[in-house]
C-alpha cells in the first residue's frame, strides 16, 4: 500500500537513516522499535509528510488516508469535547448542511411538476444516500462509544476542550483518528496518555481494525496483543521481522549471534590482509601486490552491529546518606479537589529502606499522594519528614519542566552548579547515552525517551535517600527500562514508585499501597506476592477492578433455628434463579451484539448493509434489550442483597 524507498535523513552531518526501504501492506500491524533517539518518531513524521527526508521517496496512493497521533500535541480549540470530536466527520457535516438546505428549498416551492423541483429531489436523494454510506445517521452514536472507550464520561461531552489536560486532549485527537478510519493509523507512544481501562479498550479496537497500523510503544504487552510485524531501526538501517515483539526478541537474538559470527570472520580476514600488506609493502618486487591488497581492503564493506543500550547505559545512584529510622509520617492526611475527596484521611509511616509500589486504577489518587509526599501539592492533615531526609522526585510529566532552549549539557550544568558533581556532568550524561555531539543538542529537539533519560540523569547529581518516581518508564524504550530497574535494585535509599508495569515492579518493592475507591490499603510483600494474594495472573485485571479476591475460610456456622422463615428462603432461591437466567440472557445478547459489531467493522460488509434499514433497527433494538436486562439484573441483585442482610 505504502512504499518507502532508499530513505535517508541527515541531521547536522550525522546520519539518522541511510537508504532504508520497506513496504506497509494494507493489513499490516507493525511495531516500530529501536533505541531512544534512533529516529522512530522522525520516520512517522516523514511518512505523514510533516518532515522531509534528505533523500529517498515515499509512494502513497492518492486515495490512501493516514491518521497520525504524535507524542506531543497542542489543541487550543474553543469547542466542546463532542463538537471537537465531531469535526472529524467533515464530509458528513457538509452533507448535513446540504440536506437541510435542500429540504428548505423543497418546503418553499409549490411547482411540484417542474424540472427544477424534480432536480432538487434528485440532489436530496443523492445527498441522503451518500450521508448514509458515510455512516452519518450513526455518527453521534459511534463518537460517544469511542470517547467513552477512551475514558470520557457522559458529563464530559459538553465541557470545553480547553478545560482538559494535555493527556485528555490527546485522547480527543486519538478518538478523531479512530473515527475517521484511515487506511493507515500511526501512533507514537499512545499508551502514555491512557489509563489501563482505555489501553485495554484500544487494544480491542485495533485488533479488529480493518486498515494498517504502524506504532511506537514501550508497552510490551500492548505490542504483543496488537502487532504481527516488527521493524527495528538499528545502525541507520531497517531490520524487518514478521513477528510480534516477544517473538522478534528471539529472532533478533538469533540474527545478532549470526551477525557477530560474521563480524568475527570478517575481522580475521581483514587482519590477515593487513598482515600481508605490512609484509609485502617494503619489498620492491611485491609493491604492486601490496597495492592490490590495499584496494581489496578498501572494497570490503565493514559490518556494523548496533551497540546494545543495556551494555552502554550504566546507571548507579550515589550512595544514600543515612536518614532517620522514620522517613515520613502522615497523620490524618487527606486531599480534596473542590467537593471530591481524592485521598481519604489516612495515617501511616514510611521507614528507612522501605520500597513501596503505588498501584490501582487511574484517578484513585496515586499521583496526588506522590506529589503530597514530594511537597509538590498542598493537603490537609499532618506530614512530618524525618531526620536528614534528602528527597528526589520524578513526576509523570517531568520532561515538561526541562528548558527547551537549553542544550543537554547546559541543563545538567545548571542543575549541578551548587553541587560537588559539577565536574562529573559529562560522565553522568555518558552513562545515560548522551555523548559526543549529543550533549550540544537543544532539549526541544530531543525525543520523549531522551527527555526522560535527561530528567532521570538530573537525579544523580545529588546523593538522595528518598526517591519518589511517578511513571518513570513513560517514553523509555524497553531496554532502557531494564537498565533503570537494575539501577533501582542497587539503590540503597527509600523508594516509592508509581507504575502500571508489572514486569518493571517485580522484585523492586517490598510493600504495596493499593489505591481503591474506599481508600488506600497496605500490603506486605512485592508485586508478585500481592498478585498471588489477589488470586489473579494479570496485573491489568487489578487496575480495572476485575480481580477475584480469595474467599476467606468459613468458620463452622450453627444450624439455623427451627423457626427460620421458609417463605424468605423460597424468595431468596427464586431471586437467585432469576439472576442466573438474567445473566445467561445478558451473555446471549452480548454475543449477538459482538457479532453485529464485527460485521459493522468490516468495510465490505458495512457497505452492503447501507440500504438494510432492518439491520440497524435490529442493532438498536438489541442494544436496548441489553440495557433493559442489565437494569433488571441490578434490581434483582439489590433486592437479593437486602433480603440476605435481613435473614435471621
Amino acid at each position: 500500500m505504502i512504499s518507502i524507498s532508499n530513505l535517508s535523513v541527515i541531521f547536522g552531518g550525522e546520519s539518522l537513516f541511510e537508504n532504508i526501504s520497506f513496504l506497509i501492506n494494507r493489513t499490516d500491524r507493525i511495531g516500530l522499535t529501536g533505541r531512544n533517539g534512533a529516529g522512530k518518531s522522525t520516520l512517522l513524521k516523514i511518512i505523514k509528510g510533516l518532515q522531509k527526508p534528505t533523500s529517498g521517496e515515499i509512494s502513497i496512493p492518492k486515495e490512501a488516508t493516514i491518521g497520525y497521533l504524535p507524542q506531543e500535541f497542542s489543541n487550543h480549540s474553543v469547542l466542546s469535547v463532542k463538537e471537537e470530536t465531531r469535526s472529524c466527520f467533515e464530509e458528513a457535516i457538509a452533507l448535513e448542511k446540504k440536506i437541510e438546505q435542500l429540504n428548505e428549498a423543497l418546503s418553499s416551492r409549490t411547482d411540484y411538476e417542474s424540472l427544477d423541483y424534480l432536480k432538487i429531489i434528485e440532489n436530496l436523494n443523492e445527498a441522503q444516500h451518500r450521508y448514509q454510506v458515510l455512516g452519518g445517521y450513526e455518527m453521534d452514536e459511534k463518537m460517544e462509544r469511542v470517547l467513552k472507550g477512551l475514558g470520557f464520561e457522559q458529563s464530559d461531552m459538553n465541557r470545553k476542550v480547553s478545560e482538559f489536560s494535555g493527556g485528555w486532549i490527546m485522547r480527543i485527537e486519538l478518538a478523531k483518528i479512530l473515527l475517521q478510519q484511515p487506511d493507515l493509523i500511526m501512533l507514537d507512544e499512545p499508551t502514555n496518555h491512557l489509563d489501563i481501562e482505555a489501553i485495554i479498550w484500544l487494544e480491542s479496537f485495533l485488533i479488529s481494525y480493518p486498515g494498517a497500523i504502524l506504532m511506537i510503544s514501550h508497552d510490551r504487552l500492548f505490542l504483543d496483543k496488537v502487532t504481527n510485524r516488527t521493524l527495528e531501526i538499528t545502525n541507520g538501517r531497517i531490520e524487518d521481522y514478521r513477528a510480534s515483539y516477544s517473538k522478534y526478541l528471539g529472532l533478533r537474538k538469533e540474527r545478532r549471534e549470526q551477525l557477530e559470527a560474521t563480524v568475527r570472520n570478517q575481522e580475521r580476514e581483514i587482519a590477515r590482509i593487513e598482515r600481508n600488506i605490512d609484509r609485502f609493502r617494503a619489498k620492491a618486487s611485491k609493491a604492486s601486490f601490496a597495492q592490490s591488497l590495499i584496494k581489496k581492503l578498501d572494497r570490503i564493506e565493514r559490518i556494523e552491529i548496533d551497540i546494545e543500550d543495556v551494555s552502554s547505559m550504566h546507571i548507579r545512584f550515589p550512595e544514600s546518606p543515612r536518614a532517620g529510622k522514620v522517613v515520613l509520617t502522615a497523620n490524618n492526611l487527606s486531599k480534596k479537589y473542590n467537593q471530591r475527596t481524592v485521598i481519604h484521611p489516612m495515617t501511616f509511616s514510611i521507614d528507612r529502606g522501605d520500597r513501596i509500589a503505588f498501584v490501582g486504577k487511574n484517578g484513585m489518587g496515586k499521583t496526588t499522594l506522590s506529589r503530597i509526599l514530594a511537597v509538590d501539592l498542598d493537603y490537609e492533615g499532618e506530614l512530618i519528614r524525618g531526620h536528614n531526609v534528602h528527597l528526589g522526585y520524578f513526576a509523570q510529566h517531568q520532561a515538561n519542566k526541562l528548558n527547551g532552549e537549553n542544550t543537554v549539557l547546559k541543563e545538567m550544568e545548571e542543575a549541578a552548579f551548587s553541587t560537588d558533581k559539577f565536574t562529573q556532568v559529562r560522565s553522568i550524561l555518558g552513562a545515560f547515552l548522551f555523548s559526543g555531539k549529543d550533549v550540544d543538542k537543544k532539549i526541544k529537539i530531543l525525543s520523549g525517551g531522551e527527555k526522560a533519560r535527561l530528567s532521570l540523569a538530573k537525579l544523580l547529581l545529588q546523593p538522595l535517600n528518598l526517591l519518589i518516581l511517578d511513571e518513570p518508564t513513560n517514553h523509555l524504550d524497553i531496554i532502557s527500562k531494564e537498565v533503570l530497574k537494575n539501577a533501582l535494585l542497587k539503590y540503597t535509599g527509600t523508594l516509592i514508585i508509581v507504575s502500571h508495569d508489572r514486569d518493571f515492579l517485580k522484585d523492586l518493592t517490598d510493600k504495596v499501597f493499593e489505591f481503591t475507591s474506599e481508600g488506600i490499603k497496605q500490603h506486605l510483600g512485592d508485586i508478585t506476592e500481592f498478585l498471588e494474594k489477589r488470586n489473579t495472573d494479570s496485573f491489568r485485571d487489578i487496575e480495572i477492578g476485575k480481580s477475584s479476591t480469595p474467599k476467606p475460610i468459613k468458620e463452622p456456622t450453627p444450624s439455623p433455628p427451627a423457626n427460620k422463615n421458609k417463605n424468605q428462603d423460597k424468595e431468596i432461591k427464586k431471586l437467585q434463579n432469576s439472576i442466573l437466567n438474567t445473566e445467561k440472557k445478558i451473555a446471549e445478547i452480548e454475543t449477538k451484539l459482538a457479532g453485529m459489531d464485527t460485521t459493522l467493522q468490516d468495510p465490505e460488509k458495512y457497505k452492503s448493509l447501507m440500504n438494510d434499514q432492518a439491520f440497524f433497527t435490529n442493532y438498536q433494538s438489541t442494544q436496548q434489550q441489553l440495557e433493559a436486562e442489565m437494569q433488571k439484573w441490578e434490581n434483582l441483585s439489590d433486592t437479593l442483597t437486602t433480603l440476605q442482610a435481613n435473614q435471621p
